[in-house]
């Protein structure tokens, strides 16, 4: 059965008897292309609903751009076939927990738990971003999950950015998501916020292995963020809503890759 089952309208459909007045041809694409975005926000509020997504503390409009780069990297194929998405909120404080894991075929939240920022991204908020070398600044945007390997945080999951601009050196700054001392609620209650790394996604100790065995293998993360200048062409809706209408593939367990990798620039807490 499919993800989603399609919304039928047909607001072209002209009255029988009555004249078919001429269309610009560039504002019946406009108009297509409204009518496409109508449809799939309609879709993914409906399995915002369905999800409570609400109640888990996640704004409809970060899960909407989440889900529309979903579907443009499966459009494009960089994912698996494991429908699985991550996704962080840093409009939220540190002191809340802005991570969630998805699981779009069984329709349900995994994980929902604390994330870390980059120390030079703010205090309490993130609100600087940067996808240079030693900015210490976290990187927002889409990214697709690699492989794990075993560092000084132990089991940890490199990510490849994939907007250009804003995320496309992570693989190089050795940006990757791992667990840290510092992302827990006694860090928390100790200081005023969670720690902050050196500008990669770290999780709770308790719980990070068991998140990254569950995103490892190319599934998508959407790092949100309040930054105006933020742009993707993974926010494309037409490519999203063809994708979306013919997702029928049901999830697969993968095998988790065990190799070792550079983790030199794996945050600490300060």
């Amino acid at each position: 059965m499919p993800l989603f089952a399609p919304l039928v309208l047909s607001p072209f459909i002209t009255p029988t008897g009555q004249s078919v007045a001429k269309v610009n041809p560039k504002n019946l694409k406009e108009k297509i292309r409204n009518y496409k975005l109508m449809n799939f926000d309609q879709l993914a509020l409906n399995l915002y609903d369905e999800m409570d997504l609400q109640d888990a503390g996640l704004r409809f409009e970060v899960f909407d751009k989440a889900l529309v780069g979903y579907y443009n990297l499966k459009h494009e194929g960089m994912l698996s076939d494991k429908p699985v998405i991550t996704v962080v909120d840093f409009t939220k404080s540190s002191r809340e927990k802005r991570l969630w894991v998805i699981d779009l075929q069984k329709k349900e939240v995994l994980h929902n738990t604390y994330v870390a920022h980059g120390r030079n991204s703010g205090e309490e908020f993130a609100s600087n971003f940067s996808n240079e070398n030693e900015s210490y600044m976290s990187s927002i945007g889409f990214y697709v999950t690699e492989d794990t390997y075993f560092g000084k945080h132990g089991l940890s999951l490199k990510l490849n950015g994939m907007d250009e601009e804003f995320n496309t050196n992570a693989m190089d700054r050795c940006i990757v998501m791992h667990g840290a001392e510092y992302a827990s609620e006694a860090f928390i209650a100790q200081t005023g916020r969670l720690g902050r790394s050196l500008g990669c996604p770290a999780l709770p100790m308790e719980e990070h292995e068991e998140i990254i065995n569950d995103v490892v293998g190319k599934t998508a993360l959407y790092v949100h963020a309040a930054n105006d200048k933020y742009t993707s062409h993974y926010l494309d809706h037409a490519n999203a809503m063809a994708e979306m209408v013919q997702e029928t593939t049901p999830a697969v367990d993968l095998p988790l890759p065990g190799d070792v990798a550079n983790d030199a620039g794996e945050g600490l807490a300060i």
